[in-house]
């Protein structure tokens, strides 16, 4: 039998914002209080750092990203640094890994598992590179992955490239690594997808690959559940 979780679409949502709403879910999650909760949100422009990226690795001077309008912080997750902004599905999986069976790696597999399916389903076969998390199409990275583990409760999560600017990523080193390049899902595609019709892609295949039945849920009765 599949197990309950939410599956929350905040929009598009400061980083800073849904960053306060995952803490306030993981405690939630920690003490029984909801199930596992999957956000999807669409993030203003900002370049985050793991606890020990490098900020060597973004390149742009502090001038140039405040003239852009893009924000930096350092965050609790794993992983070195990364882009958001719009046109891209970021993913917040706040799971209970010993509901799971799940150990870290595992989890992170899944989860790379779960976007190489969902990017099949739009015509595209990805893969992984050796030794590195990440979902890749050819030498191009098309998802970021960090996440944070607190008391067996995961939070951060992935960063699927739709129609995301991609010039923006030449202002760092993406998750500090130098051979390869970053890519969307429009760019391989040569064609508009629509940001909705990937989240919907994803939301099916992570309930699939961690066998749940994902309830939707607005924010409000997210809030609601949390108070």
């Amino acid at each position: 039998m599949s197990r309950l979780g939410y599956c929350v679409n905040l929009g598009r949502v400061e980083y800073l914002a849904a960053l306060d709403l995952q803490h306030r879910v993981v405690a939630a999650r920690q003490a029984g209080r909801v199930p596992d909760v999957l956000l999807l949100v669409e993030h203003d422009p900002v370049i985050t750092l793991g606890r020990r990226g490098d900020p060597a690795n973004i390149l742009a001077p502090a001038e140039v990203l405040a003239q852009l309008g893009i924000a930096v912080h350092r965050v609790e997750r794993g992983g070195d640094v990364t882009y958001h902004g719009p046109g891209q599905l970021v993913g917040y999986p706040i799971v209970s890994l010993s509901e799971h069976g799940l150990g870290a790696a595992d989890f992170m597999h899944r989860l790379e598992d779960v976007l190489m399916a969902a990017l099949g389903d739009l015509g595209l076969e990805a893969g992984r590179r050796p030794g590195i998390i990440g979902v890749w199409l050819g030498q191009d990275k098309v998802a970021a992955l960090g996440v944070r583990i607190e008391r067996g409760v995961t939070y951060h999560g992935f960063a699927l490239n739709v129609s995301t600017n991609l010039e923006h990523f030449r202002l760092i080193v993406p998750c500090g690594i130098r051979d390869g390049g970053v890519t969307s899902i429009e760019r391989a595609l040569g064609r508009p997808v629509e940001w909705a019709e990937v989240a919907r892609a994803v939301r099916r295949h992570f309930a699939q690959g961690f066998g749940m039945e994902l309830r939707e849920l607005t924010p409000a009765e997210l809030e609601g559940g949390l108070a």
